[in-house]
């Protein structure tokens, strides 16, 4: 009979590379320094204040948690990695996690998804301390047409063969009972949040948002950490030498996210002159955005796309360009781009992971392209 991850290779061919990707120790250990540097600083009160500011109110509310699923996103160019952004509910992860077995690392696999739940583990016992978990809810809008819906069913296999009682649902699944949350019932003790809805802002989301708020479920990813972490905006202060001096970073940390960071800044009307004779410099990103969505490469620009820019709070990020790798699709070679993720908990590297595409930016539509394994030689 085939297993679950059989059926979603099947399935969704797309989502998978023809090849793994080696990368050398001393890359790792590059992503590595620059990860632990950005956990150094989002541990300052000074950021905190800083970057909440420009949060939503939901992102003060108190938590524990530290958020799963970090992840951060590297391109390797001649100078070293380079950091292009940060995500507080990186998909993919448990997919690689069954990836490397496919691969003949089958015992790393298995340690990766011990990992991760222990990580839920940990997350629940520091809201609860020594209670049980006994249910955990998968929430997305429609999870069944999203384009990584297999992930949430493996999830709850994963979840399941634990003892831990799993579930995917829709947030207009959820309802309030007390100052609890339930499903079809049942209390749900933790969310894992896969919604891209990230300060809970929609009416679809208003029960999970308010039991959230009163305390109620332990949610995770949650609105503090896309605040703290994701908010592309927080890209202007890591790679700005003057903002890292106010906010009391470290020299050496300092050197590191200047060298390992491009450099990021805010877009406006009054900048339009510069940005468009300059646009073949920059990469176009919105604030909140997620998965390369209304995100532009300066030179693919047309002037209407420019426009929107404009006026629609992007920040512009100098261009690391990916790195390449020779793939074998068909029998032939062809040249793919790179996206580097680490997976990231309590300022530890999970797991590490390539996205292999042609074009723009990650697509999972390029024929040999997808997931890879990434190996460290």
């Amino acid at each position: 009979m085939k297993s679950t991850f059989d059926k979603l290779r099947a399935a969704q061919p797309q989502l998978f590379a023809d090849a793994a990707i080696t990368v050398d120790a001393a890359t790792v250990n590059a992503m590595a320094g620059i990860i632990a540097a950005i956990e150094s600083v989002v541990a300052l009160p000074a950021w905190r204040s800083r970057v909440l500011a420009w949060a939503p109110q939901i992102a003060r509310c108190p938590v524990a948690a530290r958020g799963v699923f970090l992840g951060y996103d590297f391109h390797l160019t001649d100078e070293g990695p380079q950091l292009i952004e940060i995500n507080t509910n990186a998909g993919g992860g448990l997919i690689n996690a069954y990836l490397l077995a496919a691969h003949g690392q089958a015992a790393k696999g298995a340690r990766v998804m011990e990992s991760f739940v222990a990580m839920f583990r940990e997350e629940w016992r520091l809201e609860r301390g020594d209670a049980a978990l006994r249910r955990i809810a998968i929430v997305d809008e429609n999870p069944g047409e999203q384009f990584l819906a297999a992930e949430f069913a493996l999830f709850a296999e994963l979840f399941e063969e634990h003892g831990i009682a799993a579930v995917i649902a829709d947030p207009r699944d959820l309802a309030r009972d007390g100052n609890r949350l339930a499903h079809g019932g049942d209390a749900v003790d933790l969310v894992y949040n896969r919604l891209t809805d990230f300060s809970l802002d929609a009416p679809v989301n208003a029960e999970l948002r308010a039991v959230f708020e009163d305390g109620g479920v332990v949610l995770t990813p949650h609105p503090p950490a896309h605040a703290l972490y994701a908010d592309k905006r927080n890209l202007m202060l890591l790679s700005d030498a003057a903002a890292l001096d106010d906010l009391g970073v470290a020299d050496g940390t300092r050197r590191t996210l200047l060298a390992g960071i491009p450099r990021t800044i805010a877009v406006g009307p009054e900048q339009a002159g510069r940005f468009w004779s300059e646009r073949r410099r920059w990469f176009f990103k919105p604030p909140a955005g997620f998965g390369s969505r209304a995100a532009y490469r300066g030179d693919k620009l047309t002037r209407r796309v420019f426009e929107e820019i404009l006026h629609g709070g992007y920040i512009a990020q100098e261009i690391a360009p990916p790195s390449e790798h020779v793939v074998t699709v068909d029998g032939i070679e062809q040249r793919m781009k790179a996206d580097i993720r680490c997976v990231v908990y309590d300022r530890r590297i999970q797991l590490v992971s390539a996205r292999l595409y042609q074009g723009q930016t990650t697509n999972f539509r390029t024929p040999g392209g997808g997931f890879a394994p990434v190996f460290v030689c």
